[in-house]
C-alpha cells in the first residue's frame, strides 16, 4: 500500500467518525517560541487542549509535516531515526476519552483492506499501556486484545510530553510484530525491533511543568479527562503494509536511497532485525542521504531557506550532511541536481504544491550545494593550519573555540572537523564546542522570547487569558474607544497598581490598539484611567488571543479593574498603514517582473517606510527596478479600492489570494485586495484606496542572505522629501558642473573615470619608483655562508603586488647560478609584512621560502618553495623581520 492511500485511508476513517479533517500547520512553529519546527502533530492544538482558544469543532483528524532533529547523529544508524516524518493524529476537544479512542484505533488497524482499513493481523498486535491505567487495560480486552499482549510500562516508555511544558499524560501505544527473523520472543519490553511500534494514543489529562527531562517534569494540572491526541507514525505503518524493514525503504524514501547507492557504485540491500543497527558506514552514508535530502525538500517547500541562524541554520546543517556524505562515498559532482527532483516525485503525491513550486524551491537548493562546495575547500585550508598549529605547540587537542569558529563562521560541519583531527592524531574539544553551540542557541532563543514577552512569566499572560478570555481587537472600524484595565502585568507577574514613572503592561477587553505583527509595527497613544494618564509604547501578542499594552505611567496611578479610555496615534497609524499597503504592492509587483518564486521572506512596515524581504536567486538589475517602481505608481493613479474581507481559506485560495510561507491560517481567513491588482491573506491594517498612498520611491536592493533579497522604500510624504533633497542635491551638482540638470550623470562619470585613470597612472609611478633601487640592492647582497642575501623593506604604503614584485625584481638581477634569498618587508595600516623570493640554486641548498617565512613569523605564513608571504605583527617589529630571515639562512647552512 503506498504511503499517500495509507495518509488517505486514515484521513477518510476519522471523517467517517465525525472528525473535521484539518490540514498540516507548515514546519516552521511559528506560535510557540519553544520551538523552531512542529515536532508532533498535536502542536498546531496545544491553544485549544489548553483552553485557550476554542475549536471549531470537536474532533478533528490531520497528517502533520514535523521535524525532529535532537537525534540526528543517530539517522541511518537505526531502522526507525529520521528527520522529518508525517504524523497521523486523531484529536478530541472535551468530546470523547479511552472508551472512544482505543475501539477507533483497533478498528482502522484490524478492519480488511478491501473495507478502508489497514488489514493488520490482530493476532500480530500488542498494546502498551502506562503502569496503573487499569481502565485503558480493561477497554483492550474488550475490543479483543488477550491480556498477555498488553503490557504495563514506566513513565519513561508510555507517559507523553512535548519535552516542554504543557499538555501531556499517559499513553497507550500499539505494535506489530514483525516476525521471529525479526528478533526476539516476548513483546515491546524486550525487543522493539521485532515488536515496532506504530500508533500512540494520548489521553491528555495533565499539565506539566518545569521539564528537565523525559522522566523528570513536575505536574501541576489535571485537565479534563475528554481530551485525547493519538499519532500514527505514517513511515511506520506506511513499513509495515509494504513489507519493508524500515523507514528506508519506503516508497517515499527508497527511490532517493537507491539513486545515491546508483551514483556512486555502493550496494544496498534491506536489513532484518538487529542487523538493521550494525549496519556497513556506507549503508548508513545512504540512509543520511536519503532522509536528509527528502528533509531539505520539504523545508525549502513550507519557505524555509538556508541561513546561519534558527531554522535556516537547522535546513543548511541538514543539507549539508547530505552533500558530505555523497562525497565520502566517492561522489564529487554537484548531487542535488540528480536527487531532489526524485524526492520530488516520492512526495508530490501527498504534497502536489511540491511540484508546482519546485522551481523555486531547487532554486535555493542547488545555490546552496554550491556554496558548500566553495565552504568545504576554504574550511580545510583553515583547518589544515589550526592542525598544524596544534601539533607544533605539542597539543593533542583542538581547542573547542576553533571548532566552533569553523562551524559558526564557515558553515564546516563539525563531524568533518573531528574526521579530518583524528586523521591527524589530534582530537577535538567536543565539550567546548557544546558549549559555545549551546550558549548560541540559548541566546538565541531568549533574544526570540523577549521580543513576545519582555521576559515576563507567561504564567502572568496565560490567567489573564483564563479570567476573560481573547482580547477583541476593534481597530479595523476605531480608532479609540472606552475599555476596562483586565489585568496589570509587572516585570515580576501580576500586580493590582502601578504609579507615575511605572513602566506596566496592561491587558484591556477590548483594544483599538494593533499588536506588532505580519511585519507591521505596533500602534502607540494614550490610555487615560481613572486618575491616571498612559503612554503606550509597543502593543505585542505574547500568547495568542492575548493582546498587551506595554506602557509608561505618564501621571497619577492605574488599578486593575478600572475603566479607561484609549486612544491611538492616528497619524502614526495612517503612516504605517500606507506603509503596509505598498508592502503588499511591493510584493505583487515583484512577482510580476521575476516570477512567482519571488516570495515573500519577512517585511517591516513602519511610518511612512518599509522594508520588503522576498526570495529570489541573484540581484534586481536597476532597470528591473525602475520598472517595479513605475509600475506601483501606475496603480496609485489608477486610485484603487482597499478592500478587506473574511472568507474560508478555500475560497482565499480559489481566488487565488497570496499566502506568506511559515504563517498559520485558520478555516476563517482575512483577505485584503487592492482593486484587481493584489490579493493576499492579511491581518493588518490598511489605506481605503490606494491614491492615498501618494508616492512610493524604491531607495535600495540589496543581499540578506542565501538567495534572500531586500528592498527599501519610502512612502507618501516621506517619499516626496526624499526627492526633495534629491533635486536640491542635483542642482547642487549641475551648478558645479556648468551643465544642465538632465546631464550630471555624464559629467560624474566621465569626471570618476578620468580620477581612476589619474589614479592608475599614480600607480604606475609609485611602482616605478618600488623598482628603481631593485639593481643596486642586488649588488650590494651580503654573502650568508655562500648564499647571496638582500634584506629591505618597501617604501611605506607599497601596495602589496609591488612588494612582491620587487622582491621577484631583485632575485632576477642576482646571478642566476648564485644562491640567493631576497627578503622584503612593507608597513601598512599599523602592521609590518613580509615577502620572501629564492631562486633554484638556493632551493638546490635545501632552502625554501615558505620555512624562511614561517621561521620568521612562529609558523604563519604560506606560498611555497619559490615565493611566499606572511604578516600580521606591529609595524615596528619590521626590521626584526629582516634580522629572522637572516638567521634563519645561516642557521640552515
Amino acid at each position: 500500500m503506498k504511503t499517500a492511500e495509507v495518509k488517505r485511508r486514515f484521513l477518510a476513517h476519522f471523517e467517517a467518525n465525525g472528525h473535521t479533517v484539518v490540514p498540516s500547520a507548515p514546519l516552521p512553529a511559528i506560535d510557540d517560541p519553544n520551538l523552531l519546527f512542529i515536532n508532533a502533530g498535536m502542536v498546531q492544538f496545544v491553544p485549544y487542549f489548553l483552553g485557550q482558544q476554542t475549536p471549531a469543532f470537536s474532533r478533528a483528524a490531520s497528517v502533520q509535516k514535523c521535524i525532529r532533529t535532537p537525534d540526528i547523529d543517530e539517522v541511518g544508524k537505526t531502522s526507525r531515526h529520521g528527520t522529518f516524518f508525517q504524523m497521523n493524529g486523531n484529536f478530541s476537544f472535551g468530546d470523547y476519552f479511552k472508551a472512544g479512542a482505543i475501539p477507533l484505533a483497533w478498528e482502522l488497524s484490524t478492519k480488511p483492506v478491501e473495507q478502508g482499513g489497514f488489514g493488520l493481523d490482530p493476532e500480530r498486535i500488542w498494546a502498551t499501556v502506562y503502569l496503573d491505567d487499569d481502565e485503558a487495560i480493561e477497554i483492550w480486552k474488550q475490543t479483543g486484545m488477550p491480556a498477555e499482549r498488553i503490557v504495563r510500562r514506566g513513565r519513561k516508555d508510555n507517559f507523553w510530553s512535548m519535552g516542554i511544558p504543557g499538555p501531556a499524560g499517559p499513553c497507550s501505544e500499539l505494535y506489530y510484530d514483525r516476525g521471529s527473523e525479526y528478533g526476539q520472543e516476548g513483546g515491546p519490553e524486550v525487543d522493539e525491533d521485532r515488536y515496532l511500534e506504530f500508533w500512540n494514543l494520548v489521553f491528555m489529562q495533565h499539565e506539566i511543568t518545569d521539564v528537565k527531562s523525559k522522566e523528570d517534569f513536575r505536574i501541576v494540572d489535571d485537565l479534563p479527562k475528554q481530551n485525547i491526541d493519538t499519532g500514527m507514525g505514517l513511515e511506520r505503518i506506511a513499513s509495515i503494509l509494504q513489507g519493508v524493514d524500515n523507514l528506508y525503504e519506503i516508497d517515499e524514501v527508497r527511490p532517493i536511497l537507491a539513486k545515491a547507492a546508483e551514483m556512486t557504485g555502493k550496494k544496498y540491500g534491506a536489513h532484518s532485525g538487529h542487523a538493521a543497527n550494525q549496519s556497513h558506514p556506507d549503508d548508513v552514508r545512504l540512509r543520511v542521504i536519503a532522509d536528509h535530502v527528502r528533509t531539505s525538500l520539504m523545508l525549502i517547500g513550507d519557505g524555509v531557506t538556508p541561513s546561519n541562524e534558527g531554522r535556516g541554520y537547522v535546513l543548511r546543517r541538514i543539507m549539508r550532511r547530505a552533500i558530505r556524505a555523497i562525497r565520502l562515498l566517492g561522489w564529487q559532482e554537484e548531487a542535488l541536481p540528480i536527487l531532489l527532483p526524485i524526492a520530488r516525485d516520492c512526495m508530490s503525491p501527498s504534497y502536489p504544491e511540491l511540484a508546482k513550486d519546485f522551481g523555486r524551491i531547487s532554486t535555493y537548493a542547488y545555490a546552496e550545494e554550491d556554496a558548500f562546495l566553495s565552504t568545504l575547500k576554504a574550511g580545510t585550508t583553515i583547518l589544515d593550519v589550526a592542525i598544524a598549529e596544534t601539533k607544533k605547540s605539542g597539543g593533542a587537542f583542538l581547542q573547542g573555540e576553533k571548532a566552533f569558529q569553523l562551524h559558526d563562521t564557515y558553515g564546516f560541519p563539525i563531524d568533518l572537523t573531528l574526521e579530518i583531527a583524528s586523521e591527524q592524531g589530534l582530537s577535538v574539544d567536543e565539550e567546548g564546542f557544546r558549549r559555545l553551540m549551546s550558549d548560541q542557541r540559548a541566546r538565541a532563543k531568549a533574544d526570540a522570547a523577549a521580543r513576545k514577552t519582555g521576559h515576563a512569566d507567561l504564567s502572568a499572560y496565560r490567567s489573564a487569558l483564563d479570567e476573560g478570555g481573547a482580547v477583541e481587537f476593534t481597530g479595523y472600524q476605531e480608532i479609540s474607544r472606552e475599555s476596562r484595565v483586565r489585568a496589570l502585568i509587572g516585570g515580576s507577574g501580576r500586580v493590582e497598581v502601578a504609579g507615575e514613572g511605572d513602566f506596566v503592561e496592561l491587558v484591556l477587553d477590548t483594544t483599538p490598539f494593533y499588536a506588532e505583527g505580519g511585519g507591521q509595527q505596533a500602534d502607540t497613544g494614550v490610555i487615560n484611567v481613572g486618575g491616571g494618564r498612559l503612554e503606550i509604547v509597543d502593543v505585542q501578542q505574547p500568547i495568542p488571543g492575548l493582546i498587551v499594552h506595554k506602557a509608561r505611567v505618564l501621571s497619577g496611578e492605574v488599578r486593575a479593574g478600572e475603566t479607561g479610555f484609549a486612544e491611538i496615534d492616528i497619524d502614526r497609524r495612517r503612516a504605517i498603514s500606507r506603509s503596509h499597503t505598498a508592502t503588499h504592492l511591493v510584493h505583487q509587483t515583484m512577482r510580476n517582473f521575476l516570477g512567482e518564486s519571488a516570495t515573500q521572506a519577512g517585511s517591516l512596515n513602519a511610518p511612512g517606510r518599509l522594508r520588503f524581504d522576498f526570495n529570489t536567486p541573484g540581484a534586481v538589475s536597476p532597470t528591473v527596478l525602475n520598472d517595479v517602481e513605475q509600475q506601483i505608481n501606475e496603480v496609485l493613479l489608477r486610485d484603487l479600492e482597499v478592500h478587506a474581507f473574511i472568507t474560508s481559506q478555500e475560497e482565499a485560495r480559489r481566488l487565488g489570494a497570496m499566502a506568506l510561507f511559515g504563517e498559520k491560517y485558520g478555516d476563517e481567513v482575512r483577505v485584503v485586495e487592492v482593486g484587481d491588482y493584489a490579493r493576499e491573506l492579511c491581518g493588518g491594517t490598511h489605506v481605503a484606496r490606494s491614491g492615498q498612498l501618494g508616492l512610493v520611491k524604491i531607495l535600495n536592493e540589496s543581499s540578506i542572505g542565501s538567495g534572500v533579497r531586500r528592498v527599501e522604500a519610502l512612502v507618501g510624504i516621506d517619499a516626496f522629501g526624499f526627492l526633495a533633497k534629491e533635486h536640491l542635491l542635483v542642482s547642487r551638482l549641475a551648478e558645479l558642473f556648468r551643465v544642465p540638470n538632465d546631464q550630471v550623470a555624464d559629467r560624474v562619470e566621465h569626471t570618476v573615470a578620468a580620477l581612476r585613470d589619474a589614479e592608475k597612472e599614480l600607480e604606475k609611478m609609485r611602482a616605478q619608483m618600488v623598482l628603481a633601487g631593485a639593481g643596486g640592492l642586488a649588488e650590494a647582497a651580503k654573502n650568508l655562508d655562500g648564499v647571496a642575501y638582500v634584506g629591505t623593506e618597501a617604501p611605506e604604503g607599497a601596495a602589496g603586488n609591488d612588494v612582491r614584485t620587487l622582491a621577484q625584481e631583485i632575485r632576477s638581477k642576482i646571478d642566476p647560478a648564485r644562491p640567493a634569498v631576497v627578503a622584503v618587508t612593507a608597513r601598512s595600516g599599523g602592521k609590518a609584512s613580509l615577502i620572501v623570493a629564492i631562486n633554484s640554486a638556493a632551493k638546490g641548498r635545501g632552502l625554501s621560502a615558505s620555512d624562511l617565512v614561517k621561521a620568521a613569523l612562529s609558523g604563519r605564513g604560506g606560498g611555497n618553495a619559490d615565493l611566499a608571504q606572511g604578516g600580521g605583527v606591529p609595524a615596528s617589529e619590521a626590521a626584526k623581520l629582516l634580522g629572522a630571515i637572516e638567521k634563519a639562512i645561516i642557521e640552515a647552512s
